[in-house]
């Protein structure tokens, strides 16, 4: 893998762990995957009051706590493909924190944010948001399940808003609307192709 540290990102439901797993297991890289028992998480999509800034910080400090863990191990010695990038709690913070909580958010992600990793390569994943609904409700994740459609389209364009200016690794940008990475190794092989084709900075399109 030319890229040592290749991250996939996208909104929920798009398949983001599933792919990365895969592409740790054929480039015999390391997986790095983002914490999925965030206890403010189910309070959330509750609506409860306060648990909006609670699960974005616990997220921002578990983040951090898990790359500085690697660090420490030396363990960038090794390939890398992990399903987020440190800045995506920039994308739900501004969708879901008001003016001063996402202020006193901003300060902290400041300061955690200046030894994050900056992947190689990062592949962001799209899919329209039926799509997204159908995988989240196949999944039966139960936090999840109170995810509104109205919800996950204003994730979707808060994605499409932070990857239309993203320069910060060069962008491989994956339609996964009629394609499953985990059916068969045919398309897997294919975004293989891609991923290795890629040069050395700007945005790619890749639509299976």
């Amino acid at each position: 893998m030319k890229a040592r540290h290749v991250a996939i990102e996208g909104p929920i439901g798009v398949g983001k762990t599933a792919l990365a797993r895969l592409l740790a297991a054929r480039f015999d890289a390391r997986q790095v995957l983002e914490a999925p028992d965030n206890p403010f998480l189910a309070d959330f999509y509750k609506d409860q009051k306060g648990s909006a800034f609670a699960t974005q910080i616990w997220f921002l400090i578990a983040r951090h706590q898990q790359w500085k863990g690697l660090a420490q191990g030396d363990l960038f010695q090794d390939a890398i493909v992990s399903d987020y990038i440190f800045e995506k709690e920039r994308i739900f913070a501004a969708l879901n924190l008001d003016d001063s909580e996402l202020a006193t958010y901003e300060r902290l992600f400041r300061i955690l944010a200046a030894d994050a990793p900056r992947p190689d390569l990062v592949i962001y994943l799209q899919a329209r948001v039926k799509h997204l609904m159908s995988r989240i409700q196949r999944r039966g994740r139960g936090a999840e399940r109170r995810i509104s459609e109205g919800y996950l389209a204003e994730v979707v364009k808060a994605y499409d808003r932070f990857f239309f200016r993203y320069e910060q690794a060069p962008l491989l940008v994956v339609d996964t609307n009629e394609t499953d990475f985990t059916e068969g190794e045919g398309d897997l092989d294919h975004l293989i192709e891609r991923i290795e084709a890629m040069d050395r900075g700007g945005v790619e399109y890749y639509h299976p």
